[in-house]
């Protein structure tokens, strides 16, 4: 994908930037206002001129202007496309894993080049015959619910993902973006 246009910056410098207009939700849909933004155009649009500042916050260039991202949760989205193939919500396959968390609610997290991303809830369940127990045996609904609820260490659940097992460690929610260095919810200065 190539990397956001920014030359109208040089012709307009000082359009202020846009916050709380755009947000990207769970599922790596866009919207705009808090309504979804259907029209192929603009989310190719979108898509393609995502990106982020020094800070950690995730924004769109839009010409001369930064539109910030209100991220419901982590600034990737993965869905799964096939059985071993991942996808972010801009589009770009995921060829990379470099770790992997489970939060409180459930929700996978998984550490890809760009950062941490959320695996989309709507590809969990298909995405569960790759987690294992330290025993060797695939993870099943009661101990993934063990997991999560007693916070046990990296060595109990492993993620299996093309050839490599990398170790699940619990997280919580709030220390996700801290951890992971970016902003959820962008402000002015």
């Amino acid at each position: 994908m190539p990397e956001p246009d920014f030359s109208a910056m040089l012709r307009w410098p000082n359009v202020p930037a846009c916050y709380g207009w755009l947000s990207l939700d769970r599922r790596g849909r866009w919207r705009l206002r808090g309504d979804p933004v259907t029209h192929c155009g603009l989310n190719d649009f979108l898509n393609r001129q995502y990106t982020h500042d020094e800070y950690g916050n995730y924004f769109v260039q839009n010409g001369p202007q930064r539109v910030f991202v209100e991220l419901d949760y982590t600034p990737w989205i993965l869905h799964l496309v096939a059985a071993d193939a991942l996808v972010t919500h801009v589009g770009e396959p995921v060829g990379e894993i470099r770790g992997a968390a489970l939060d409180e609610e459930g929700s996978l997290l998984i550490e890809i080049p760009k950062g941490i991303a959320l695996l989309s809830d709507r590809d969990l369940p298909a995405l569960l015959c790759h987690l294992y127990l330290a025993s060797g045996e695939i993870a099943d609904e009661p101990a993934l619910l063990a997991f999560i609820a007693q916070g046990v260490g990296a060595d109990a659940l492993a993620l299996d993902w093309q050839g490599t097992r990398l170790p699940v460690v619990p997280l919580q929610r709030s220390a996700v973006p801290g951890r992971y260095g970016f902003v959820a919810s962008p402000s002015p200065p």
